[in-house]
């Protein structure tokens, strides 16, 4: 298995503890926030970093857990209504069309606007290579 697919692995799992870690919070029936990494490249000419793209699908009533990145995340909402909480700033009210940033270390969660049926999020990450994509954080 090539160094690509482990890392992709290894980000695929710590990103299931961070949502596993809202479904804690959350209630224990229906769907979950679900993470799906579309894509991972080195990035040319910067050593030791990796290029991340994937989507974050947040069903009504849920959220992705408190969490942050090795990196800077770059987002697009896709579909419905979402709110990037961010420690230390007010709640950002996010529609489709809508863009977001979470700079390097920054302890967020994406939650699902309340009364909508939740939405669905695009994120490049220019992360650090071989750490997590994401480390919950309590």
């Amino acid at each position: 298995m090539s160094s690509r697919y482990l890392a992709a692995f290894a980000m695929a799992a710590a990103i299931g503890f961070s949502l596993a870690a809202s479904a804690q919070d959350a209630a224990p029936s229906g769907p979950q926030p679900k993470r799906t990494i579309l894509d991972t490249h080195d990035q040319s000419g910067v050593p030791d970093k990796q290029i991340v793209l994937g989507t974050a699908e947040i069903p009504a009533g849920t959220a992705v857990g408190w969490h942050m990145h090795d990196g800077d995340e770059s987002g697009y909402v896709l579909k419905g209504n979402l709110i990037l909480k961010t420690r230390g700033k007010p709640d950002q009210v996010l529609k489709a069309g809508d863009h977001f940033f979470n700079p390097r270390g920054a302890v967020h969660s994406l939650a699902a606007a309340p009364g909508s049926d939740g939405g669905v999020a695009l994120s490049t990450w220019i992360v650090d290579k071989g750490k997590p994509l994401a480390e919950p954080v309590k």
